[in-house]
């Protein structure tokens, strides 16, 4: 006599979860899951976006600098030497190409080549008279020598427009502590900019192409000649015909 508390067999296998609907509530929980993790607060962080640009870093600066040069006199000298004369040359040939304000000549007071100043101060006026600066541009004043006691060199300063960068040789960081972030250390890239920067001819070229020459004509009729493969001799006529 069985129990009546037994189920039927097909009754048992029903009551069992199938695997297709246990695969069923697997997917619901997930797609549970995704909606709530869609309104969670997301992390602001991306490392991808961190700038490491050293020329961000060490930008090139234009701005206004003076630049200076000591000129050194020994007591005995009477007039300029050969290679001090070549230094205020290449002084000048500066001054010319990157100024045209007022050149400074500071000459020294109660030092011990006092008179060898005196004697060389119109060879300096000269020279640079006769290397392109305006007479008119020149300017003479004393500075206070006496507290070296020694031989105090004639200086010669200008202001100009400059491409510059800051100082190099900053270190905020321990470089071992700097491996895991995958960046270049913070001086990297600033001698490379400060070579740049004192390189540069006219700095004013940072800020914008200068004006271009009007194209030679026959020059252009030659080219065009050439890569036509003909050959310009002068009888040839060559007409350029634009649209």
């Amino acid at each position: 006599m069985t129990s009546s508390s037994a189920l039927p067999s097909f009754e048992r296998r029903s009551a069992m979860p199938s695997p297709i609907r246990i695969a069923r509530i697997a997917l619901l929980s997930l797609g549970i899951a995704a909606s709530l993790a869609a309104c969670a607060k997301r992390d602001d962080l991306s490392t991808g976006a961190i700038p490491d640009d050293y020329r961000t870093r060490h930008p090139i600066v234009v701005g206004e600098s003076e630049r200076s040069i000591d000129i050194p006199i020994a007591s005995g000298d009477r007039r300029l030497p050969v290679g001090t004369r070549q230094v205020i040359k290449g002084f000048a040939q500066t001054y010319r190409g990157s100024a045209n304000g007022v050149v400074q000549i500071m000459l020294p007071s109660g030092s011990r080549n006092g008179a060898a100043v005196e004697a060389v101060r119109r060879d300096i006026r000269a020279l640079l008279v006769q290397m392109g600066v305006p007479a008119n541009r020149l300017l003479e004043t004393r500075y206070d020598a006496a507290a070296s006691g020694d031989a105090a060199p004639v200086r010669l300063s200008f202001t100009a427009i400059t491409a510059s960068t800051e100082p190099c040789g900053a270190w905020p960081e321990d470089l071992v502590k700097n491996t895991t972030q995958n960046r270049n250390w913070s001086n990297f890239g600033c001698a490379s900019q400060a070579n740049l920067a004192a390189q540069l001819a006219n700095p004013m070229d940072l800020l914008g192409p200068q004006a271009q020459s009007p194209i030679d004509a026959a020059r252009r009729g030659q080219v065009i000649s050439d890569y036509r493969g003909l050959s310009a001799t002068p009888n040839t006529t060559i007409s350029i015909t634009t649209n």
